[in-house]
């Protein structure tokens, strides 16, 4: 309550070092996924501001269209451009990476953002296997674009990958034996979200150490008013609105780890809150789990692609 707020954003500003982020980002290629709205729209427009070529993947065409000349508008910057993809459809998340990296030189950061609460359990619809639709967007469909982009990343030095995951991972132990939910009974989607977000920064983590080319960080934007949390938490959003941090203030971490020079010197695989490394486990949580689990979860997920997209 007292850190995640917008109480604890104004506490922990004070601070931020101002110039970190006096940046400028021309010539560099800067993808966010969720661009649309919220964060995702927030983090874009912060770095087209600062000259940076966006590339907004979305997947919601007219929404995507109005943001993107909403951010243009709001910052001169005509390079931005628009990739219309749904991140729970695995095999077009492989086929769009696959084809980013055949006809652009080089990515220099990738921001994966895009995320979906779903409360009750559905899975996708793509033709080719049925998935759970949290885990399909969140984690698998995270896990393929940041693998399949790694050849453009691996281009340019300092390339990042940031992932926007969420403090609600804290109360949740990796379970890599029902990756989908299908013991979970009732569904809740809001603990399904929250594993999620624990794989994510476990996925982070291991990322790290498989490909030290690469800069990796994943930070909790605090809880923020944006659409997503509207929409998925009625109930939450009521109750905490007066307290929320804006948008742009739950973006700002996100937005300090793609640009600035002190996150990029900092060790790679971290969980960030405010522009800080934090703990992944909270003291007698009882949610840490073994290097065989966690490496567990990349075998799995490794398995998953190979059967979704026919490899």
């Amino acid at each position: 309550m007292k850190e995640y707020t917008k109480s604890g954003y104004h506490s922990a500003s004070k601070h931020f070092h101002d110039g970190d982020l006096e940046v400028d980002c021309s010539g560099q290629h800067y993808m966010i996924t969720g661009a649309n709205s919220g964060i995702g729209k927030c983090i874009a427009t912060e770095i087209a501001k600062r000259g940076g070529t966006i590339h907004m993947v979305c997947r919601n065409p007219k929404t995507a269209q109005e943001a993107k000349c909403e951010i243009i508008n709001a910052t001169d910057n005509q390079n931005v451009m628009v990739h219309i993809l749904d991140m729970c459809d695995s095999r077009a998340v492989y086929n769009f990476a696959k084809n980013f990296c055949a006809e652009n030189d080089v990515l220099h950061t990738l921001v994966n953002n895009a995320g979906c609460m779903i409360n009750t359990r559905q899975l996708t619809t793509d033709g080719i296997v049925g998935i759970e639709k949290n885990f399909a967007t969140n984690t698998l469909g995270t896990y393929i674009l940041t693998t399949t982009l790694l050849p453009a990343l691996e281009k340019t030095e300092k390339s990042r990958v940031v992932t926007v995951t969420s403090g609600g991972m804290l109360v949740q132990k990796l379970n890599i034996n029902d990756l989908q939910f299908e013991k979970l009974d009732p569904f809740d989607g809001t603990m399904a979200y929250a594993q999620n977000k624990r794989q994510q920064v476990v996925m982070t983590e291991q990322w790290s150490k498989q490909h030290p080319g690469v800069h990796f960080s994943c930070m909790h934007p605090g809880w923020a008013d944006t659409p997503a949390v509207r929409t998925s938490m009625p109930e939450f959003y009521e109750k905490m609105k007066d307290r929320l941090r804006s948008a742009e203030e739950g973006a700002d971490t996100a937005v300090w780890l793609a640009i600035s020079s002190a996150a990029v010197g900092l060790a790679s695989g971290q969980f960030f809150q405010d522009r800080k490394e934090v703990s992944t486990h909270l003291p007698l949580a009882h949610t840490k789990v073994s290097h065989r689990e966690e490496e567990g979860l990349m075998s799995a997920l490794d398995n998953l692609v190979k059967k979704v997209t026919n490899l």
